[in-house]
């Protein structure tokens, strides 16, 4: 107990910032200073967008961005990875706040939290690496799809309408404008979003996406547009943490919604501190401390009036090329937000729920990697097929479902692919010391087959249907030494072979059998269905020596006076070949 105690502690302590992140803070705080007031200056109009977008309004998105933000900064694996809302998040949380409300949301993110925690205590890390490129392509694809819709309403100046499909929402909202336009609202969404896009092509240094929300506030109340509807009164300064939970009844229908909630937040998370890795040299993030900060902060985000919180792969792209070094270019980001927040909530409040939308327009636009897109179309039909299936599941149904569809697509596509790797090809004997005649006689009653790649499962079966096909021979010899792998689907078959070729008078002979491969087959009962009988053999050449021996005794070949080769289950040193 004390020594799972004492291992318990040692995780921890890794998990835990050290004195080399506050060294690193004090090498060039200037920078990072200079660094964290740029990326708030970005993350702003995002924050409040996105909580907006949420359903739980744009004060928990800066609620988000403060305590995400720090928390996550202190505790993750990364020097420049900046946390706060973003809008995969968005999609999953918005069904959760129109059914169950804020304390909904505060359920699923300190339980999404401590699953994140407790991947980390697991090192649960570094599998994340394995969800395929196409997936993340097809979700992010999907996501950015999902946002833009999701914008609908606000862009257009009507009411949300009900519901928690995107599509149909959208539906309604667009049916609602046609009975009654605002064109005020559309033309602030469209500006905003037509500045940013093109800004971002032109200077791609400058926060035109607050510039232009400045813009459409100021004209907003110099006109005083009644259509321009502005976000609403914010709270000046973090609410009080709120132990507010649900009935306990109602926490198992979000487990799933927790689930999911983890699960992005680890793959973004992780995927966008690849991407700060990539961009910059010296630099790597501990992806198991990620999870664990990643955790933290979702525990505490929702506390204080926040929703769970991933890393931000646009912030963090703007703080890297901003020249920040370590996690005090993100701490100052969180503060900065942290004093709009106190100091300027009632200038907030002012902002035009358009502009926001306009924000989120943009931003869901350049979520789009075109080129990305195209490379992975053209990389195989399989990648393509993954990419649309996760895809169009992110849009029709939900996060969970595409990216659980786009993993067992894409795994039963690798199976098929793997798969189709084992042959079981006929290859020539070796002629060796016998005559053309011995030969001629030898292949008249011989077949050697070479078995190659993985005997498993998913090819299996094909793998006996061949190897039924064999017809008029008397001895079958499998070469074993390239099957890569085995299990016991794969054995299962091969003794299945064996027995059905045996009933038809037809002996089969193994030779090459790995040692790897011997636990599956032994436990099968194929590597005793050979023993028993002596026709396993280390190397091709004894298996046909053996074969021979057999076809003397049957009168089939005439008798030679060298000795007959000696089975595997007979010798003490093997060799396989």
């Amino acid at each position: 107990m004390r020594i799972s105690l004492g291992r318990a502690g040692a995780r921890l302590a890794v998990l835990l910032p050290g004195r080399t992140d506050l060294s690193e803070m004090r090498r060039d705080p200037r920078r990072d200073l200079l660094a964290g007031l740029t990326v708030a200056i970005v993350a702003l109009p995002l924050a409040l967008g996105f909580g907006v977008s949420s359903g739980l309004g744009a004060e928990a998105g800066l609620a988000t961005a403060v305590v995400a933000g720090a928390l996550a900064a202190v505790f993750g694996g990364s020097n420049l990875q900046v946390s706060g809302p973003t809008g995969a998040m968005t999609v999953v949380l918005v069904p959760i706040v129109a059914e169950f409300g804020p304390s909904g949301v505060l359920a699923v993110g300190l339980m999404a939290g401590m699953m994140l925690v407790t991947l980390a205590a697991l090192r649960a890390g570094k599998y994340m690496q394995y969800v395929p490129a196409p997936v993340v392509e097809g979700f992010t694809l999907g996501i950015a799809c999902v946002i833009g819709l999701q914008q609908i309403p606000n862009a257009l100046g009507v009411p949300k309408p009900e519901g928690d499909r995107v599509l149909v929402v959208t539906w309604r909202a667009v049916e609602e404008f046609a009975k009654n336009p605002n064109w005020t609202a559309v033309a602030f969404a469209l500006a905003v979003a037509a500045v940013m896009l093109v800004g971002a092509r032109w200077r791609p240094t400058i926060p035109f996406s607050l510039l232009a929300v400045i813009a459409a506030t100021v004209v907003a109340q110099l006109a005083d547009l009644d259509a321009a509807k502005p976000i609403g009164d914010l709270p000046s300064g973090l609410p009080a943490p709120s132990l507010a939970f649900l009935h306990p009844g109602a926490l198992g229908s979000l487990l799933a919604p927790a689930v999911a909630v983890a699960a992005l937040a680890a793959l973004e998370s992780l995927l966008s501190a690849s991407v700060a890795d990539g961009m910059t040299v010296g630099q790597k993030h501990d992806p198991d401390r990620e999870l664990f900060g990643q955790g933290v902060a979702n525990i505490a985000a929702p506390l204080f009036g926040g929703v769970p919180a991933t890393g931000a792969i646009a912030r963090t792209a703007v703080n890297v090329r901003t020249g920040a070094s370590s996690r005090l270019s993100s701490l100052t980001h969180a503060a900065v937000l942290a004093a709009i927040v106190f100091a300027a909530a009632p200038l907030v409040s002012r902002i035009p729920l358009a502009a926001l939308a306009g924000v989120l327009l943009a931003t869901a636009i350049r979520m789009v990697e075109v080129g990305s897109l195209r490379v992975m179309a053209k990389a195989t039909r399989s990648d393509a097929l993954i990419l649309v299936l996760t895809a169009v599941a992110t849009l029709a149904l939900d996060l969970v479902y595409a990216v659980i569809i786009g993993l067992v697509v894409a795994g039963a596509l690798a199976l098929r692919a793997v798969a189709k790797q084992a042959r079981l090809d006929q290859v020539p004997l070796d002629q060796g010391d016998h005559s053309a005649e011995e030969h001629a006689l030898l292949a008249e009653h011989i077949v050697a087959y070479r078995v190659d790649g993985p005997l498993f499962f998913a090819a299996a079966h094909r793998f006996l249907l061949e190897l039924a096909e064999v017809a008029d021979v008397r001895v079958v010899i499998l070469r074993m030494s390239r099957v890569t792998t085995i299990d016991a689907t794969g054995a299962l078959v091969l003794k299945d072979a064996v027995e059905k070729l045996n009933r038809r008078d037809i002996v089969v002979m193994a030779s090459g059998i790995r040692p790897d491969q011997r636990q599956v087959l032994e436990s099968i009962g194929a590597l005793e269905l050979l023993h028993l009988k002596g026709r396993e053999y280390a190397t091709t050449p004894e298996a046909i020596q053996g074969a021979r021996a057999h076809l003397e005794r049957a009168g089939l070949m005439p008798p030679l006076p060298a000795q007959k080769p000696r089975p595997v289950s007979e010798k003490t040193e093997e060799t396989v070949g």
